[in-house]
């Protein structure tokens, strides 16, 4: 998977998740739920697969892309760290 993508599901995941608990502190409107709850999980498999699959990743950055949310980020981070040094 290329690191791009893996940027592009690590965002989404944080926005869905976001926008799905301002829905749920909130209006509460079940459309807006039905809509965002697959989007985000679908964007946490992609991170989770996309970091498993990626050549950088250590067995640090894989544990972290298993944390829901914000796993993604600090999963890229973590292999952003380890290719600068």
């Amino acid at each position: 998977m290329t690191p791009r993508l893996l940027r592009i599901a690590s965002a989404a995941e944080v926005i869905t998740l976001v926008l799905m608990l301002a829905n749920i502190a909130t209006a509460h409107v079940p459309e807006i739920s039905s809509l965002l709850g697959p989007a985000h999980g679908c964007a946490y498999l992609i991170v989770v697969v996309g970091t498993i699959r990626h050549a950088g990743a250590d067995g640090r950055a894989k544990l972290l892309a298993i944390l829901p949310g914000v796993g993604g980020l600090l999963a890229l981070r973590r292999i952003a760290h380890r290719h600068a040094h």
